[in-house]
Protein backbone atom coordinates (compact mmCIF):
# COMPACT_ATOMS: atom_id res chain seq x y z
CA UNK A 1 0.00 0.00 0.00
CA UNK A 2 3.09 2.45 1.52
CA UNK A 3 4.74 0.76 -2.02
CA UNK A 4 1.65 2.06 -4.33
CA UNK A 5 1.41 5.59 -2.78
CA UNK A 6 5.10 6.03 -3.05
CA UNK A 7 5.07 5.20 -6.56
CA UNK A 8 1.71 7.15 -7.66
CA UNK A 9 3.67 10.23 -5.93
CA UNK A 10 6.61 9.79 -8.05
CA UNK A 11 4.95 9.38 -11.32
CA UNK A 12 2.60 12.74 -10.07
CA UNK A 13 6.10 14.76 -9.71
CA UNK A 14 7.60 13.14 -12.73
CA UNK A 15 4.32 14.50 -14.78
CA UNK A 16 4.66 18.23 -13.10
CA UNK A 17 8.78 18.79 -13.79
CA UNK A 18 7.57 17.53 -17.69
CA UNK A 19 4.52 20.17 -17.78
CA UNK A 20 7.05 22.94 -15.87
CA UNK A 21 10.12 21.77 -18.42
CA UNK A 22 7.81 22.18 -21.67
CA UNK A 23 6.05 25.61 -20.36
CA UNK A 24 9.46 27.33 -19.57
CA UNK A 25 10.83 26.47 -23.13
CA UNK A 26 7.99 27.05 -25.24
CA UNK A 27 8.06 30.08 -28.08
CA UNK A 28 5.67 33.05 -26.58
CA UNK A 29 3.03 34.14 -29.48
CA UNK A 30 1.25 37.64 -29.39
CA UNK A 31 1.61 38.93 -25.52
CA UNK A 32 3.04 35.90 -24.87
CA UNK A 33 5.46 36.44 -21.48
CA UNK A 34 9.01 36.52 -22.64
CA UNK A 35 12.66 37.52 -21.32
CA UNK A 36 14.51 37.53 -24.77
CA UNK A 37 14.10 37.50 -28.34
CA UNK A 38 14.44 33.74 -28.42
CA UNK A 39 10.72 33.54 -26.23
CA UNK A 40 9.46 34.77 -28.99
CA UNK A 41 7.60 32.91 -32.17
CA UNK A 42 8.67 34.39 -35.51
CA UNK A 43 9.52 37.91 -36.25
CA UNK A 44 7.98 38.99 -32.51
CA UNK A 45 10.25 40.33 -30.06
CA UNK A 46 10.23 41.11 -26.88
CA UNK A 47 8.90 44.45 -25.39
CA UNK A 48 8.61 45.45 -21.65
CA UNK A 49 8.07 41.35 -20.89
CA UNK A 50 5.78 40.62 -23.45
CA UNK A 51 6.04 39.67 -27.41
CA UNK A 52 4.67 41.65 -30.00
CA UNK A 53 5.60 43.22 -33.70
CA UNK A 54 8.79 44.56 -34.40
CA UNK A 55 8.00 48.11 -35.04
CA UNK A 56 11.39 48.51 -36.75
CA UNK A 57 10.50 45.48 -39.19
CA UNK A 58 6.74 47.21 -38.92
CA UNK A 59 5.09 43.43 -38.90
CA UNK A 60 1.61 43.68 -38.01
CA UNK A 61 0.72 39.99 -36.59
CA UNK A 62 -0.24 40.74 -33.37
CA UNK A 63 -2.94 43.62 -34.19
CA UNK A 64 -4.37 41.76 -37.57
CA UNK A 65 -4.43 45.04 -38.94
CA UNK A 66 -2.83 45.17 -42.40
CA UNK A 67 0.14 47.61 -43.16
CA UNK A 68 -0.57 50.95 -43.38
CA UNK A 69 0.94 51.42 -47.52
CA UNK A 70 1.87 55.29 -46.64
CA UNK A 71 4.20 54.08 -43.76
CA UNK A 72 7.10 52.87 -46.16
CA UNK A 73 9.64 50.75 -43.69
CA UNK A 74 12.90 50.18 -43.51
CA UNK A 75 14.71 47.01 -45.09
CA UNK A 76 18.34 47.30 -43.58
CA UNK A 77 20.88 50.22 -43.75
CA UNK A 78 24.11 51.16 -44.47
CA UNK A 79 27.27 52.88 -42.90
CA UNK A 80 28.77 55.64 -44.98
CA UNK A 81 28.93 59.10 -43.71
CA UNK A 82 27.27 57.96 -40.25
CA UNK A 83 24.31 54.90 -40.49
CA UNK A 84 21.55 55.26 -42.77
CA UNK A 85 18.14 53.34 -43.74
CA UNK A 86 17.60 51.70 -47.04
CA UNK A 87 14.35 51.70 -48.28
CA UNK A 88 12.92 48.86 -51.15
CA UNK A 89 9.26 50.79 -51.12
CA UNK A 90 7.67 54.89 -51.75
CA UNK A 91 4.28 55.92 -50.72
CA UNK A 92 1.59 55.21 -53.77
CA UNK A 93 1.57 56.96 -55.49
CA UNK A 94 -1.86 59.06 -56.19
CA UNK A 95 -3.57 62.97 -57.97
CA UNK A 96 -0.90 64.39 -54.56
CA UNK A 97 1.34 62.20 -53.78
CA UNK A 98 3.50 63.94 -50.88
CA UNK A 99 7.09 64.07 -51.29
CA UNK A 100 10.49 65.70 -50.79
CA UNK A 101 12.18 67.68 -53.53
CA UNK A 102 16.23 67.72 -54.05
CA UNK A 103 18.55 69.08 -55.92
CA UNK A 104 20.75 66.83 -58.63
CA UNK A 105 23.01 67.49 -61.22
CA UNK A 106 22.43 65.23 -63.88
CA UNK A 107 25.72 66.72 -66.49
CA UNK A 108 28.74 64.40 -66.48
CA UNK A 109 30.99 64.77 -63.41
CA UNK A 110 28.37 65.94 -61.47
CA UNK A 111 26.54 64.91 -58.27
CA UNK A 112 24.27 62.90 -59.89
CA UNK A 113 27.28 60.12 -60.29
CA UNK A 114 27.10 57.80 -63.34
CA UNK A 115 24.44 58.48 -66.35
CA UNK A 116 20.58 57.83 -65.60
CA UNK A 117 19.41 54.77 -65.78
CA UNK A 118 16.62 55.19 -68.34
CA UNK A 119 19.01 56.09 -70.86
CA UNK A 120 22.31 55.79 -69.97
CA UNK A 121 23.21 59.44 -70.69
CA UNK A 122 24.03 62.44 -69.07
CA UNK A 123 21.78 65.46 -69.39
CA UNK A 124 21.65 69.29 -69.58
CA UNK A 125 20.84 70.66 -66.29
CA UNK A 126 18.43 73.22 -68.27
CA UNK A 127 16.61 70.37 -69.07
CA UNK A 128 12.93 69.91 -66.47
CA UNK A 129 14.35 66.07 -65.70
CA UNK A 130 13.95 64.43 -62.04
CA UNK A 131 15.09 60.95 -60.55
CA UNK A 132 12.18 59.28 -58.21
CA UNK A 133 13.12 56.94 -55.21
CA UNK A 134 13.57 53.46 -55.53
CA UNK A 135 9.75 52.83 -54.57
CA UNK A 136 8.53 55.19 -57.56
CA UNK A 137 11.39 54.30 -60.14
CA UNK A 138 9.90 50.81 -60.31
CA UNK A 139 12.07 49.25 -62.12
CA UNK A 140 11.96 51.96 -64.35
CA UNK A 141 9.05 51.71 -65.46
CA UNK A 142 8.25 55.41 -65.10
CA UNK A 143 11.53 56.36 -67.18
CA UNK A 144 10.49 59.01 -69.97
CA UNK A 145 7.26 59.63 -68.24
CA UNK A 146 6.19 63.13 -67.58
CA UNK A 147 4.53 63.97 -63.77
CA UNK A 148 3.66 67.56 -62.68
CA UNK A 149 5.26 68.85 -59.42
CA UNK A 150 3.73 71.00 -57.34
CA UNK A 151 5.51 73.26 -55.15
CA UNK A 152 3.57 74.93 -51.99
CA UNK A 153 3.96 78.74 -53.25
CA UNK A 154 1.25 77.75 -56.27
CA UNK A 155 3.52 76.93 -59.16
CA UNK A 156 3.43 73.91 -60.91
CA UNK A 157 5.70 72.31 -63.67
CA UNK A 158 6.06 69.42 -65.96
CA UNK A 159 9.25 67.08 -65.73
CA UNK A 160 10.46 63.74 -67.61
CA UNK A 161 12.14 60.97 -65.36
CA UNK A 162 15.29 60.23 -66.35
CA UNK A 163 16.36 58.21 -63.34
CA UNK A 164 16.36 56.87 -60.15
CA UNK A 165 17.32 57.85 -56.97
CA UNK A 166 18.71 54.96 -55.54
CA UNK A 167 17.10 53.91 -51.92
CA UNK A 168 18.70 50.63 -51.08
CA UNK A 169 22.13 51.47 -51.62
CA UNK A 170 24.93 54.53 -51.79
CA UNK A 171 28.52 55.19 -51.55
CA UNK A 172 30.20 54.92 -54.20
CA UNK A 173 31.08 55.83 -57.72
CA UNK A 174 27.80 55.19 -58.96
CA UNK A 175 25.63 57.05 -56.68
CA UNK A 176 28.13 59.66 -56.68
CA UNK A 177 29.52 58.65 -53.16
CA UNK A 178 26.24 59.79 -51.56
CA UNK A 179 24.10 58.52 -49.00
CA UNK A 180 20.98 56.50 -49.97
CA UNK A 181 18.06 58.42 -51.23
CA UNK A 182 15.15 58.57 -49.12
CA UNK A 183 11.48 57.11 -49.91
CA UNK A 184 9.76 60.13 -50.73
CA UNK A 185 12.39 61.98 -52.91
CA UNK A 186 12.29 63.60 -56.21
CA UNK A 187 15.61 64.92 -57.32
CA UNK A 188 15.27 67.07 -59.58
CA UNK A 189 17.54 69.71 -62.35
CA UNK A 190 18.15 72.83 -61.88
CA UNK A 191 15.30 74.28 -64.14
CA UNK A 192 13.06 72.52 -61.95
CA UNK A 193 13.66 74.34 -59.77
CA UNK A 194 14.02 77.45 -61.33
CA UNK A 195 10.67 77.29 -62.88
CA UNK A 196 9.00 76.42 -60.00
CA UNK A 197 10.75 79.73 -58.32
CA UNK A 198 12.53 77.75 -55.72
CA UNK A 199 15.78 78.76 -54.08
CA UNK A 200 18.40 76.08 -54.65
CA UNK A 201 20.31 77.17 -51.48
CA UNK A 202 17.47 76.07 -49.33
CA UNK A 203 18.46 72.12 -50.55
CA UNK A 204 15.10 70.77 -49.76
CA UNK A 205 11.76 71.69 -49.68
CA UNK A 206 8.48 69.98 -49.42
CA UNK A 207 5.88 69.41 -52.60
CA UNK A 208 3.39 67.33 -54.60
CA UNK A 209 3.43 65.32 -57.62
CA UNK A 210 1.41 63.29 -59.77
CA UNK A 211 1.66 61.42 -63.64
CA UNK A 212 1.28 64.48 -65.81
Amino acid sequence: MATNMIIKLIFLSLCIFTIFISSSSAISSCNGPCQTLDDCDGQLICIRGKCNDDPDVGTNICNNSPPDPNNCQPSGQVNCHGTHPIYRCSPPVTGSTSAKLTLNDFSEGGDGGGPSKCDDQYHDNNERIVALSTGWYAGGSRCGKMIRIRANNGKSVTAKVVDGCDSTTGCDAEHGYQRPCKYNIVDASVAVWRDLGLDTDTGVVPITWSVA
